[in-house]
């Protein structure tokens, strides 16, 4: 069921929102505009028919070592198809110079962890509220 007018207005307004007061969340979450890399989804899926083909060949021949090597090719067949390739930065790359929080201390929380930075984060929003 599509969203109305209303709502899709709303949803948009929440995205702004987020994009301009949350610097530290769009940098973690990364706004990527990923393009399937059409070459690697075409060889991920070759290598993955060509493994299934050794594998079933390795089980009618009884051959171990070529079913094994059979599964070992189309599981990287499957993990090239489905790796996303390499992505288009969103307009946070340069945008974002101007912003407050994306200075020093943003890259030098690209170091710590993900539930780090929440803790700090809820940490300074409570302090600020006393």
């Amino acid at each position: 069921m599509p969203l109305s007018e209303q709502e899709q207005r709303l949803l948009e307004e929440m995205e702004r929102s987020l994009y301009h007061n949350d610097v530290d969340f769009v940098s973690t979450a990364g706004v990527t505009r990923l393009r399937p890399d059409y070459r690697s989804v075409v060889v991920g899926v070759l290598l993955a028919v060509a493994g299934i083909g050794a594998l079933i060949a390795g089980v009618a021949l009884q051959q171990l070592w070529l079913g094994v090597l059979g599964f070992i090719i189309m599981f990287a067949g499957v993990l090239l198809a489905i790796t996303p390739g390499k992505g288009v930065r969103g307009s946070t790359g340069g945008a974002s110079a101007g912003r407050p929080g994306s200075g020093p201390r943003q890259r030098a929380g690209a170091n710590q962890g993900f539930m780090d930075r929440l803790n700090e984060r809820w940490d300074r929003r409570q302090d600020d509220q006393r």
